[in-house]
């Protein structure tokens, strides 16, 4: 008799758990219009991780028409600050490739600059000053061409000024970066590596801060490897063009850019 009747509570608590609903999809409904509307409300509080999904979604139901373009679009703007940096440059390769006319192309190039601008900043470096001349100078580079890829094909972009802007801080910083390796050979007593790598600066990047200090190390590098006639023509050059330097005068600006990044439409 206890048997049974535990059989039969048995029986009609699995039969209650299966008059429980099953967890409603509440887009189940939604047009491609409430998709994107959510997904822009969601990005405009700075709820990113929502906002992704509603684009994801949106791309994946509607992959056609004016709100999955724009979507292809903004997604990538979300994934850049959402921290998301390889899945911001997939989707803005990704939508350059697939619509290379499209209006607002040149904010994708704009994009990409920016997300390799920012790239190697950790947490830490956002609230503690780095000099970003000692940053890995790969992004850096990918930085430059980027923005220099919207400077020429876009001269006229509203984005240009910016990117401009920032390519000049980007050389600057990368002219630094080959001083401060050259400076570690010059350490090391590899003064054949260090005057090439000087003389690198001196050939690349003209007008940034790094030619005076370039110079000095080549006429360094040379005098201690017995070419005093270079070392000699060096020293000229240093003191004809920059006849008040002394080491350490002559700084590139480490200081991050303020520039605030384009809000989507």
């Amino acid at each position: 008799m206890r048997i049974s009747g535990l059989i039969i509570i048995a029986s009609l608590f699995f039969s209650g758990c299966s008059l429980i609903p099953e967890q409603i999809d509440v887009t189940e409904n939604w047009s491609a219009s409430k998709f994107y509307s959510e997904a822009k409300k969601a990005l405009a509080e700075g709820d990113f991780e929502e906002a992704i999904k509603h684009y994801e979604q949106l791309e994946a139901r509607f992959p056609f028409g004016k709100y999955a373009q724009q979507a292809q679009v903004e997604i990538a703007y979300a994934y850049y600050k959402y921290d998301e940096s390889e899945s911001a440059l997939i989707a803005a390769d990704r939508f350059i490739k697939l619509h290379p006319r499209h209006p607002h192309v040149d904010y994708l190039y704009y994009l990409k600059g920016l997300v390799n601008f920012n790239a190697g900043k950790d947490l830490v470096s956002k609230y503690i000053p780095q000099d970003p001349t000692q940053r890995d100078p790969g992004a850096a580079r990918a930085s430059f061409d980027d923005f220099g890829i919207l400077v020429r094909k876009f001269p006229n972009s509203k984005y240009s000024k910016d990117a401009r802007q920032r390519m000049l801080f980007l050389r600057n910083n990368l002219a630094e970066y080959e001083i401060h390796v050259a400076r570690y050979y010059m350490k090391r007593q590899a003064y054949l590596a260090a005057s090439n790598r000087a003389k690198y600066v001196v050939e690349n990047y003209q007008k940034t801060t790094a030619i005076p200090k370039a110079l000095l190390i080549m006429s360094d590098a040379y005098q201690a490897i017995g070419l005093e006639d270079l070392s000699k023509d060096a020293m000229r050059v240093l003191m004809k063009n920059y006849p008040n330097y002394k080491e350490g005068t002559a700084s590139s600006t480490t200081e991050e850019s303020s520039w605030v990044p384009w809000k989507p439409f």
